[in-house]
Formats: C-alpha cells, sequence, structure tokens
C-alpha cells in the first residue's frame, strides 16, 4: 500500500470541511429521506440516524481535530543495536483495510473514514440500510474531496450489501481485508464473529454498571446515576445496571429516593428480589438475562449486593466490558474495585458517560473497543496502526 504524505492527506481533511459546510443542505435532505422511511418503534436508533446542522458541525469538528493529530505513521516505537551488530527499528504501519460494520449513525461515516484515512488505511464503510441515503451523500463528498487531491476513490469505499451479500463477503472477500470493527448490538457482533474470516475487533455494546458502596456520598451518586442513565440512552456508555450496598446507612429509605429520582426522569425501573422487598411496588427482574441486556431505553435495573467482593463478582459475570463505575468515599475501596472488574474503563465517582474518544483527549474514535487485542477502550488515530519491523545488517548470516 502506497504511503502518503502527511501534506497530502490533510489537504483532502482540509477540503472534505469545506465540502461538508457547502453541500450541508443536501446532507440535511439525504437525511429526511432516511427518517421519512424510518420506523420510530426503536427510539434509540432513530436518535443515532438524525442529522441536523449541529451534527453536521460536529463531522466538521471531528475532521478538523484528526487534522492536526500527528501522523501515526512510521512513528518510531524501538531502535536497538545488538551485540551481532544487526540494528532492529521497530515502527508503527498501516493495517491495509479496515472494514466497519455499523448501525444508524452517519457521523459514524465521518469519524470512521478520517481516522482510517489518516492512518495510511483503506476503509470498507458497511452502514445500515435506514441510514442509507445520508451514507451515500457523504461518500460522495469523500470522493469529491480525494479526487480533488488526485487521489483514487477507493480509499474510501461505501459497501451497498443486503445480509446474505455482506455474509458472503465475510466469507470470502474481494479484496486483502486486515481488520473488520462491528459497531452496534450483540446481534451484529455474533454475526460478524461467525462468518469473518480476519481479525475481528468488538466494540459498541454497552449494558454498564455502577456500585454504590456503603461509603458513598449518597448525593454525588444520585447525580452520577441520573447522568449516566439520562444523559444519552442510546450511547453505548449509558448505565444499565446500579447494584446498592445492602450496608449503606438508612438503606430503605435511600432506595426510595433512588427510586424516586428515576421515575421523575420517566425511567422504568427493574428490581432483583432483594430490593423488591424494599420497592414492593416496583417490576421484578424476570429472569438472569436481563443482567446480560443492554437496554439502550429509559430502563434500569436495580439490584442489592453484600460488599465490595459480590459487587465485583456480579459485574464481571455479567457487564458487556466496557464501562464500570464505583462510587465511594474510600480510595483504597475504589482502587480495590478499580483493580478488580474487568471493563474496559473504570470509575470512581464518575459517570460512564465519560467513555468516549473526544471526553478521554483521543479525540474522534472508530469505536470503543471491549476486545484486549490489539487494543482496549477508546479506538483513535494513534489505535488505528500495527508495528513493523525494520532490521538492518551488513551480510549478517545466523549460525
Amino acid at each position: 500500500m502506497e504511503l502518503l504524505n502527511e501534506n497530502k492527506k490533510n489537504n483532502v481533511l482540509d477540503t472534505m470541511v469545506q465540502l461538508l459546510d457547502t453541500h450541508r443542505e443536501e446532507i440535511l435532505a439525504a437525511n429526511k429521506k432516511d427518517l421519512a422511511a424510518f420506523q420510530r418503534e426503536d427510539q434509540a436508533l432513530y436518535d443515532r440516524l438524525v442529522v441536523t446542522n449541529t451534527k453536521v458541525d460536529g463531522m466538521m469538528q471531528a475532521i478538523k481535530e484528526v487534522r492536526e493529530q500527528d501522523d501515526p505513521v512510521n512513528r518510531i516505537i524501538s531502535r536497538d543495536v545488538l551485540d551481532s551488530g544487526l540494528e532492529i527499528t521497530n515502527k508503527t504501519a498501516p493495517f491495509g483495510t479496515i472494514m466497519i460494520i455499523y448501525e444508524s449513525r452517519p457521523d459514524v461515516t465521518i469519524e470512521a473514514a478520517v481516522l482510517a484515512f489518516k492512518a495510511n488505511n483503506k476503509i470498507l464503510l458497511k452502514g445500515g440500510k435506514e441510514a442509507y441515503h445520508s451514507n451515500k451523500k457523504l461518500v460522495a463528498l469523500w470522493h469529491e474531496a480525494l479526487a480533488g487531491n488526485d487521489l483514487d476513490a477507493n480509499w474510501i469505499t461505501m459497501l451497498e450489501m443486503n445480509r446474505e451479500e455482506t455474509q458472503s463477503f465475510l466469507r470470502n472477500p474481494s479484496e486483502p481485508l486486515d481488520l473488520i470493527v462491528p459497531r452496534g448490538g450483540e446481534r451484529l457482533i455474533q454475526f460478524v464473529k461467525e462468518h469473518a474470516k480476519c481479525a475481528v475487533l468488538v466494540s459498541g455494546r454497552g449494558n454498564n454498571f455502577l456500585y454504590v458502596h456503603e461509603e458513598a456520598d449518597w448525593e454525588k451518586s444520585l447525580k452520577v446515576i441520573l447522568n449516566a442513565k439520562t444523559d444519552k440512552i442510546s450511547g453505548c456508555n449509558a448505565l444499565d445496571k446500579v447494584l446498592i450496598d445492602k450496608n449503606i446507612s438508612n438503606y430503605h429509605e435511600k432506595l426510595g429516593e433512588l427510586r424516586e429520582t428515576l421515575r421523575s426522569a420517566n425511567v422504568e425501573v427493574l428490581v432483583d428480589a432483594e430490593v423488591k422487598n424494599v420497592l414492593d411496588d416496583e417490576q421484578l427482574i424476570p429472569n438472569t438475562d436481563t443482567w446480560h441486556e443492554e437496554f439502550l431505553a429509559l430502563k434500569i435495573a436495580i439490584g442489592a449486593v453484600n460488599g465490595l467482593e459480590e459487587a465485583v463478582d456480579k459485574i464481571n459475570t455479567y457487564s458487556g466490558g466496557h464501562s464500570s463505575s464505583i462510587m465511594t468515599e474510600s480510595k483504597d475501596v475504589a482502587h480495590s474495585f478499580m483493580e478488580q472488574v474487568d471493563s474496559a474503563a473504570v470509575y470512581h465517582n464518575a459517570s460512564t458517560r465519560f467513555t468516549d474518544g473526544g471526553q478521554m483527549g483521543v479525540g474522534a474514535e472508530l469505536a470503543i473497543s471491549t476486545d484486549k487485542l490489539h487494543h482496549r477502550g477508546p479506538l483513535g488515530l494513534k489505535q488505528l496502526v500495527t508495528n513493523k519491523y525494520y532490521v538492518y545488517g551488513d551480510g549478517h548470516v545466523r549460525v
């Protein structure tokens, strides 16, 4: 694959920012076609689909932020000269071709492409059919930006395939494919993992937990829980489960206050058998499957636990490995929780809504990875490269 000059790549990004601004009415018109055809029974999916002038501004800002970051390719990771005289340099290198499969969000068409391109990767965009017109327009603008800088359109490709065609492509790609990132729900992730023949980096599934320890500041806890649950229900970093320590002072009263706080925000509350002894008019969690479920709705499950160890065990058993938080004034307890919980991001006295590239200082992100290889957490520009060893000798042979 050709390694592009950083200035060349940045020129493409500058052009794309201008095109998004001058063609924003066409982008909004294309999005209206998608919205008109959408069945609104899935509110979270609908929310992700909507493009506004503010969303277009956000797309432009994402490109500008990536443009200002250093080129991640050909950066020296290490350099050593061995006793044999061999000089070995380890440097960053592009993956090659990345495929991202995502649902609904047209802004991913911008963020995924800008990150892949700046990291010198080709990208195949497989968006959902619900965002077809929006994605088609945005990819057409990408192609215009590439052509305006004498580059081939195949750096950024929109795949127009149905489910059967996608399955066939995953099993037998028509071109070299180095990495696939499914960004969506459990069904999408399982579909890709079942059929793909190359590396798959899992992202997008939340089902995040928050544990209120017995030494928690209760007012802080209510504020954090409300923000994590209601700030953006369609986000993979939204809160789904709350575990309350039974040893907290005024346990019964605090459960009632939490219930009223959530009710005032129109959040549906489910409870386990222990909590139902206190909140007897709330709906009982139907079965253990609910603990695995990502709600993406104004819905939350509340359970009771007896101490830190039980909370950690429950989180590690049921969560999606995305984000987990503890509310406590004990730094030692918080440290123990954060070390033991197996999530991509762990929090002390903070909302899970901060698991986001922009909020974590990474900038625009391709996805939030819940895998452990090759990276965990926000996949920003620096994470869209692999590495390559350069070995320099002078007639060296191994003996």
